[in-house]
């Protein structure tokens, strides 16, 4: 067991999560001083302290002690490789703007590795936050490529076009799916995914070296039908068959199991594959719980960044 922090560290921990609320979760602070419990002058002093400190800038550069034994009770309970929680903002409040920059961060320490990497990519909002919070690097030698379709059935690309964001920041070759998410017919599915150039995607996804996904629920009000990727009578069929959530697109049940044939049998993409590939999964929120769970019994991933809130809820 990890010994109890002293005062000078539970001041330092303190400092960096009140700087963490002010920067990024954008409070006052007489916000913070009644969310921490203190005063407002205090409040003051430890969000100077975490500039002056350097423990935040941009970027929280101080590891809560909260968060890191969160860190290891996730790893500890789910046999992950990797996880990384960020520090709660308080309720109501987006857990995404979180969970952003931490996922970026993390991010960017895998791409300044000295080799060369395939890095495969899901989509979604998630995903496109944490590459907004990338900063400009100058690294041609990595190559890219999408898990996933990135159009709606009617030919309209999706907003979030996570891929190409991220190579514009860096620098490196990639390699989208320009397909729909779900073909219309499986005889369809299997005549994309003959395409020359989609051969060429695929082989790159299926023999990355680490892959970043999102995480979505399945319901009526799921991402993937309020941006038109699939129909009701799709998401009804899913829920009658028991699914919980999904990983770029395939559907999954409450044992963290793959549904075979439905939707699972249309997606133009590649299913993260945990077998050889590290996946690491930027997720957190109410909504996810479930699909979390799921995908955590299930060995769906080998890594979560999430949120502290989040964290909790999983290890209860």
């Amino acid at each position: 067991m990890a010994a109890k922090p002293g005062s000078e560290e539970l001041a330092i921990d303190l400092a960096a999560r009140a700087g963490w609320m002010y920067y990024l979760g954008g409070m006052t602070q007489d916000h913070i001083a009644r969310e921490l419990g203190i005063s407002r002058q205090r409040a003051q002093r430890l969000v100077a302290r975490a500039v002056a400190d350097g423990l935040i800038g941009v970027r929280l550069n101080h590891p809560i002690a909260a968060c890191l034994e969160l860190e290891r009770a996730l790893k500890a309970r789910f046999g992950l490789s990797l996880a990384r929680v960020a520090p709660a903002l308080p309720e109501g409040m987006d857990p995404v703007k979180s969970i952003a920059p931490v996922a970026a961060k993390e991010i960017e320490r895998v791409l300044k590795n000295t080799d060369a990497l395939v890095i495969s990519l899901g989509t979604g909002r998630t995903l496109r936050q944490v590459v907004d919070e990338m900063p400009v690097l100058d690294l041609p030698k990595h190559k890219l490529v999408s898990l996933i379709g990135n159009a709606a059935r009617d030919g309209s690309a999706t907003v979030y076009q996570v891929i190409m964001r991220l190579a514009d920041r860096i620098g490196a070759r990639h390699y989208p799916l320009a397909l729909p998410l779900n073909a219309e017919s499986e005889a369809d599915r299997d005549f994309h995914m003959g395409l020359r150039h989609v051969q060429t995607a695929l082989k790159l996804a299926r023999e990355c070296d680490m892959a970043f996904v999102g995480i979505g629920d399945v319901s009526h009000t799921a991402p993937m039908i309020i941006d038109g990727f699939i129909d009701r009578e799709e998401i009804d069929a899913l829920l009658a068959r028991g699914a919980v959530g999904e990983i770029v697109g395939w559907a999954f049940d409450g044992d963290g199991k793959y549904l075979e044939g439905g939707s699972n049998a249309r997606i133009n993409g590649v299913r993260a594959d945990t077998a050889g590939t590290p996946v690491v999964c930027i997720a957190a929120g109410e909504n996810k719980y479930k699909a979390l769970a799921a995908a955590l019994k299930g060995q769906l991933i080998t890594g979560l960044i999430t949120d502290e809130t989040s964290a909790l809820h999983l290890l209860a």
